[in-house]
């Protein structure tokens, strides 16, 4: 069995990777959990206990200074302990919340000790000893997955044997309660994802979705293609709206790579490429004293290596880039191409000024942060994972596939296409952007989308109902009642209520175990089933 736990502990190392792998979903329970099925034998036990897990850890996204529970962790774990054991989803909800909850101090000890790096980081600058910089940043980033790899493996040799024994004393009525406190779970999932959208404006669409799910019972994919067009139409420029200069806004986003570079530049496609795929490993290093900025420094070397050709010119211009930076890692390529047009124009221009590079960085990386990470982890991960665990849950591998595929083509190939437009157009782009109001609708169009599908989650995917009988002789059961006022009633009033806590910034972990608590007491007096 030892390489059995050997591979599960590759794989939560993998997991482990994803800030190498530019935020890619790939270490989220949907797909960690088919791969540790794949390695016990029981591939379809670890897709539906994957799509369990990634309800319940749907809202669970690492934004700013937030360090959520370790999901990567407690879901390998559990997935793995509740396949070795024979036991179900509800075994492995009840083992990787407590993991995800421990792992996560271990984890933030790790951003803590980081800055200890900064140090060596700065001597390296000033000494132009970009190698320096590259491998310390990638040193630093491994840290993470192999110690979290460490631990896995330890509890699956050490603990393995144990725990199977100690799960199958659980009796019957536990593994119940622990199955409706799972089903209650996703409500905090889907409370924090409308904590990132959710407001008076958009609010009807949130409601709208609800109804499609409920009472005219569309599948998720449905009423994702209904929010596309909503948004489209409401979002949409009225006929007689102007817009300035809409051919050149179009010439500049279409066909980014193939158009001609600028001729007088020194920088080749394969540079700029370069900046788009060094810009996955930019949180590799991140830390909560100058963030990103090691990443973004590691992806400018092959740019500042083409232009400085001097140890003290490359020292002054690492030192540049290792100033404080914090932007969405999707956006980030737009930043980056408009900094390596603006170290060109530096390299042949002595009167240039060289603060406005990092003046750009400064202005631009705070609205860049709003707009994408509402767009992809308020819309585009809402999709995939709303699709993804619709099939999932029910055995599907097409869940975890169409998951992957959802979020990361219009990520990858808008990542891609941003690190072109940000070094030919550059802050012209933007402008026309501003002009013609794009962020706005933009930003307007992904709430509306995003709420939709929202909406249609504690219909399709929140499985709870009551026991609950009135009467004797002619009983009428109170689902039946609820379900003619409303069907999902309850999946929508217990996601309302965690909302509420939520914008009362009760902590998750709180919110987590009171669920836990909620839906186990709730089973054994028969008030939830």
């Amino acid at each position: 069995m030892s390489l059995v736990y050997l591979l599960i502990a590759l794989i939560a190392m993998f997991g482990h990777s994803e800030d190498f792998m530019g935020t890619t979903l790939l270490s989220r329970p949907l797909v960690l959990g088919p791969l540790v099925g794949l390695v016990l034998g029981d591939v379809t036990q670890g897709i539906i206990i994957g799509a369990t897990l990634e309800l319940i850890f749907m809202g669970n996204i690492k934004v700013g200074a937030a360090i959520p529970p370790d999901v990567i962790t407690g879901g390998v774990l559990g997935t793995a302990f509740a396949i070795i054991s024979g036991k179900g989803p509800a075994i492995a909800l009840a083992i990787a919340v407590p993991i995800s909850i421990l792992a996560e101090m271990v984890i933030s000890g790790l951003f803590v000790l980081r800055p200890i790096f900064n140090k060596k980081f700065n001597q390296y600058a000033e000494e132009g000893n970009y190698k320096g910089i590259q491998q310390l940043h990638i040193f630093s980033g491994i840290l993470k997955p192999l110690l979290m790899g460490i631990i896995v493996f330890l509890a699956l040799q050490l603990g393995s044997t144990a725990m199977k024994s100690f799960l199958d004393l659980i009796p019957n009525w536990v593994q119940s309660g622990l199955q409706v406190a799972g089903n209650m779970l996703p409500a905090l999932g889907f409370a924090l994802l409308m904590n990132l959208m959710f407001n008076k404006t958009v609010a009807p669409y949130f409601f709208l979705g609800f109804i499609l799910a409920s009472y005219l019972k569309l599948p998720m994919i449905a009423i994702g293609g209904f929010g596309v067009i909503i948004a489209l139409i409401v979002t949409q420029v009225s006929p007689n709206q102007e817009i300035n200069d809409e051919d050149d806004f179009e010439a500049e986003t279409a066909d980014s790579e193939t158009a001609a570079l600028p001729t007088n530049l020194k920088l080749n496609k394969k540079d700029i490429r370069s900046l788009f795929w060094r810009s996955m490993a930019l949180e590799a290093n991140f830390n909560f004293e100058t963030w990103q900025n090691t990443g973004f420094a590691f992806a400018m070397i092959p740019v500042l290596k083409r232009l400085y050709t001097t140890k003290q010119a490359m020292a002054v211009a690492l030192k540049r880039h290792l100033q404080f930076f914090n932007t969405s890692p999707y956006g980030s390529t737009l930043i980056l191409g408009i900094t390596a047009a603006m170290e060109v124009q530096k390299s042949e221009d002595k009167d240039f000024d060289v603060e406005s590079i990092n003046s750009v960085k400064l202005g631009l990386m705070g609205p860049l942060a709003g707009v994408f990470d509402s767009l992809f982890w308020g819309t585009f991960k809402v999709i995939a994972a709303g699709v993804g665990t619709s099939l999932a849950i029910k055995g599907s591998i097409m869940g975890p596939l169409l998951f992957l595929l959802i979020f990361n083509i219009p990520h990858l190939s808008l990542r891609y296409n941003l690190t072109f437009i940000g070094y030919k157009a550059g802050t012209t782009f933007l402008q026309n952007l501003a002009k013609n109001n794009v962020m706005d609708r933009l930003t307007k169009g992904a709430a509306i989308l995003g709420l939709m599908v929202v909406g249609a989650m504690p219909a399709t995917l929140m499985n709870i109902t009551t026991p609950l009988i009135i009467g004797s002789n002619n009983a009428i059961g109170v689902q039946g009642v609820l379900d003619q006022i409303m069907p999902s009633i309850i999946p929508l009033g217990l996601t309302f209520l965690v909302y509420h806590f939520v914008k009362k910034n009760v902590k998750t972990t709180y919110l987590l175990l009171g669920l836990l608590t909620l839906g186990f007491v709730g089973s054994i007096i028969h008030l939830f089933a």
